[in-house]
């Protein structure tokens, strides 16, 4: 079992930033791949970012430019770096981590961005 814990989130202005962050903890030595997640109200959950244990990154080109993904092989963490937000990056975003045959997911974080 895995266990994600995200943290970052919150209210910023457009054009503002925010650093997010995920912990990963359990049986973390096989996971393969981490990233993010986002759903805003009313709207299907999409990818946002993923990063390989190689880092190997696959953006949406909606933040192509903006965020940035990195890990930390060393401390089980991954974060998204989030820079020039717009009102439409607003959305709860999730951590998730996936092995051979398993995904896992964090309980999701508030993202706000309104002036």
């Amino acid at each position: 079992q895995v266990q994600l814990v995200e943290s970052g989130g919150g209210l910023v202005q457009p054009g503002g930033s925010l650093r997010l962050s995920c912990a990963a903890s359990g049986s973390i030595f096989s996971l393969k791949a981490m990233g993010w997640y986002r759903q805003a109200p009313g709207r299907q959950r999409d990818l946002v970012a993923s990063i390989t244990s190689g880092g190997s990154t696959i953006y949406a080109v909606s933040v192509k430019g903006r965020f940035t993904i990195s890990r930390d092989n060393d401390k089980n963490m991954v974060y998204l770096q989030m820079n020039t937000l717009k009102p439409e990056d607003t959305a709860v975003y999730y951590c998730f981590a996936g092995d051979l045959g398993n995904d896992y997911w964090g309980q999701g974080t508030q993202v706000t961005v309104s002036s």
